[in-house]
């Protein structure tokens, strides 16, 4: 016959209690919250999914499940195609009508900007639909945050407006020219390898000459160079 210790028999009925009450452990919760854009991906574009208002948890607002809820809870698709997909960033919500931040994400999963399996397309994708929401091209930014500094593990391109000292700054940070967008990540990965970073971001804009411009920092693009929340509510 086997007995338990009074300390054992503490630590099942705990773990019992966790069961039963539903705790979730706090490094599941986190795994989880950093899913959010795979899962809105994978659950939440499709309309015409089986059983969508009961799968998706942030329904599209064209969506007949989406009535009564918040900005914040629904999801704004701005474009899709068969491999890529464009939303509104929930930093837009309770933002004056000027403010611009949207994401671009592959509709397969793709980690980040150190994966292999990225396409050169989002970025050709994000410009495209950047356009449609930014009137001003040289405003236009496309960001790709470090893998230590980004809060979701699927790739994700912001589109954001350039402050409007952003250019000026360039200079403390490295940068190349390039005739389009179809080599955006080797590009920046050589940039980046000869600048000794072990972990880059990735800006692109345009130069009024009408190519493009690579900026690569180890620190977040994003929030160094583009308006990339507002002061609302």
């Amino acid at each position: 016959m086997c007995f338990l210790s009074s300390r054992s028999i503490r630590l099942i009925l705990i773990c019992l209690a966790f069961i039963v009450s539903g705790f979730v452990p706090p490094d599941t919760a986190a795994a989880d919250s950093r899913n959010i854009l795979w899962n809105i991906v994978t659950t939440c574009v499709d309309l015409n999914a089986t059983d969508y208002c009961t799968r998706c948890a942030l329904p599209r607002i064209d969506s007949s499940c989406a009535h009564g809820h918040s900005c914040r809870d629904t999801t704004e698709v701005w474009q899709e195609t068969a491999d890529y997909v464009a939303i509104r960033d929930i930093k837009m919500c309770g933002c004056e009508r000027e403010f611009v931040h949207g994401l671009a994400i592959p509709r397969v999963l793709v980690t980040g900007i150190e994966d292999p399996g990225r396409s050169d397309g989002i970025w050709s994708f994000a410009w495209a639909v950047a356009r449609s929401h930014i009137e001003d091209e040289l405003a236009i930014a496309l960001t790709v945050n470090p893998p230590g500094l980004r809060s979701q593990d699927q790739l994700h391109v912001h589109i954001v407006r350039l402050l409007p000292d952003a250019r000026r700054r360039f200079t403390d940070a490295k940068s190349r020219r390039v005739p389009s967008l179809d080599n955006i990540w080797n590009a920046a990965a050589e940039m980046a390898t000869g600048a000794g970073f072990k972990g880059h971001g990735v800006l692109v804009t345009k130069k009024p000459e009408g190519d493009f411009l690579i900026v690569v920092v180890e620190a977040s693009p994003e929030k160094l160079f583009t308006q990339w929340e507002c002061h609302g509510d």
